[in-house]
């Protein structure tokens, strides 16, 4: 994907995949597992070179890897491609016979590489219409890179368990000067059930569909439903840093006529249903300096993660076999603006008991959405006065059902919540340009004597200034924050918790050639998660970097 310059800086973003000519020692060899994401490819170094050079350790992120049973297993390629432009790869997928059709894990894996230059490239990955994956890709070294991105699939079982056509496509664009060509292989390992009961078949739904259009129809004993939407805002323009967009009375690059709050929102027959806070992703060639992610990217950016919505509330009316409208929207993008990708899958589970399932949609409280800015104007005459943009949006949703299942009446009761406040701060020309920033979203679904809160919280802090000599530096942190309770007959049962923290320092010279931009950075990214059942454990683990290579890599669990 192209960037846009969040500053007045052409130059600066024709860095694309650049790096500097010069000395650079070999990078630090980290765990090969890459910590489910990246590999150490590259030899072991005492100390980090004092700039940049034409290659860096290849990309791993601290995310645990995905954890896999001791049983066996099978291994199928779903893709293998070079992406050189935006045609997409098209192939077919069979399941392994030699491992049964009851699994007890499915994991997906990406294995790329690319050298030369090139920009960061959003891609996908889709069997029978349901997209499994959504990822974006590092730049490159001129060297070359490899890096891996591992993923749970099981929940895919329906989708899985049945030939599928494949879909791919990792849009790409290769010249005389964009010279990386993407090569990816993906496979899918199957791991069977053990019927002993040490790594049994999850709970997964029974039917997966794809949302390929507005109008869908549901099996009539759904008694579960969930969607999944796969929401980024992307592409290059705008909506790639929509959280820094501004009203159109403040002097800033980026506009949208109510400002930078944006909300995930998904309606059933027009009514809505869900509401979510975005992830605010970032790209790895984000902030006009890709010398902050080429290591360590930002949380997320390999493996997007899908909004997850529960309308079982709704299960009663989509039972009754007719088909119904179920819409995905993004609040707070102009109007015909493009710029967000929404696509979604809608994952039921059916009741064996009953051909149909019946009730009704008992409770539906929606809040006032807020969404106010306030602009204060840089003071005139003074070249580093800053101009500032305070932003705070917020909604509420409660809805509530009954199903009459086979297994007796059940209701389903969702709340949510979400808000997000931001102060941005710039100056004439974009020279210096912050944005200190808190997402929250809050969500409780009782399900029967079950109730299960989460509360997230997403937090960006960065300021990019271009300083004497055109020095351009980045500092920035970034936090994924996640806290889940499940409570049964108010007593609580299970706790975990997620925090990914990220903060990078890097800065070089714009606007000069290659060999003069004396680029250098810091990275370092800490993830943490904690569960309070056996089973779920203890991770904790810290990637630092300097200049491309891996300076520490500790793990406390």
């Amino acid at each position: 994907m192209t960037r846009h310059r969040i500053m007045g800086l052409l130059g600066a973003l024709a860095l694309a995949a650049g790096t500097l000519a010069g000395a650079a020692g070999p990078a630090a060899a980290a765990d090969p597992t890459g910590g489910g994401t990246g590999s150490g490819a590259h030899g072991a170094a005492a100390e980090p070179p004092a700039e940049f050079g034409t290659d860096w350790h290849d990309p791993l992120t601290a995310a645990p890897p995905v954890a896999r049973p001791a049983t066996r297993s099978c291994e199928v390629t779903v893709a293998e491609a070079q992406f050189r432009d935006y045609t997409p790869y098209v192939g077919s997928y069979a399941p392994p016979a030699a491992c049964g059709g009851t699994w007890a894990k499915v994991v997906l894996r990406l294995d790329g590489k690319v050298k030369g230059r090139q920009y960061d490239r959003l891609g996908h990955l889709s069997l029978g219409g349901v997209e499994i994956l959504r990822t974006s890709t590092p730049e490159p070294s001129p060297d070359g890179i490899t890096w891996s991105v591992e993923k749970d699939v099981t929940r895919y079982r329906d989708t899985l368990g049945r030939p599928q056509p494949v879909e791919m496509l990792i849009g790409n664009f290769v010249d005389g000067t964009y010279t990386g060509v993407i090569d990816v292989k993906v496979t899918l390992t199957f791991y069977a059930a053990d019927r002993g009961g040490h790594a049994p078949a999850p709970d997964t739904p029974d039917r997966v569909l794809p949302l390929t259009t507005p109008s869908v129809t549901t099996p009539r004993n759904t008694e579960r439903l969930l969607a999944e939407v796969y929401a980024t805002g992307s592409g290059g323009g705008c909506e790639e840093y929509w959280y820094m967009t501004t009203p159109d009375a403040a002097p800033y690059s980026c506009k949208a006529a109510d400002g930078p709050y944006r909300e995930v929102r998904i309606s059933v027959d027009g009514q809505l249903a869900g509401i979510a806070a975005p992830f605010p992703t970032v790209w790895t060639g984000g902030w006009s300096n890709p010398f902050l992610w080429y290591v360590t990217p930002a949380p997320r950016a390999f493996d997007v993660q899908p909004i997850l919505y529960d309308l079982t509330p709704y299960a009663a009316l989509l039972n009754d076999g007719r088909p119904h409208r179920i819409e995905v929207s993004v609040a707070g993008v102009p109007a015909g603006q493009s710029g967000w990708s929404t696509p979604t899958n809608l994952l039921l589970w059916q009741d064996e008991g009953r051909a149909v399932v019946t009730g009704s949609l008992t409770r539906h409280e929606e809040g006032e959405p807020a969404n106010s800015t306030r602009w204060t104007p840089a003071a005139p005459g003074t070249p580093a006065a800053q101009h500032r943009l305070d932003t705070e949006g917020a909604h509420r949703l409660t809805v509530a059902g009954r199903l009459d299942t086979s297994h007796g009446r059940v209701t389903t009761t969702v709340t949510r919540a979400v808000r997000g406040t931001s102060a941005h701060r710039w100056t004439e020309g974009e020279n210096q340009d912050a944005l200190t920033a808190t997402w929250t979203d809050e969500e409780s679904v009782t399900r029967g004597p079950t109730t299960v809160r989460t509360a997230r919280t997403y937090t960006m802090d960065g300021e990019t200034t271009l300083g004497a000599g055109d020095r351009l530096r980045t500092v920035i942190a970034l936090g994924d924050r996640a806290e889940t309770s499940t409570l049964r007959g108010g007593r609580t049962v299970d706790r975990t918790r997620l925090d990914d923290r990220y903060t990078g320092d890097a800065s070089y010279t714009a606007n000069v050639p290659r060999e003069q931009r004396h680029a250098v950075g810091t990275s370092s990214e800490h993830y943490q998660l904690y569960g309070s059942q056996p089973g779920h454990g203890c991770y904790d683990r810290t990637l630092s970097t300097a200049q491309g290579t891996v300076t520490v890599d500790r793990r406390r669990c």
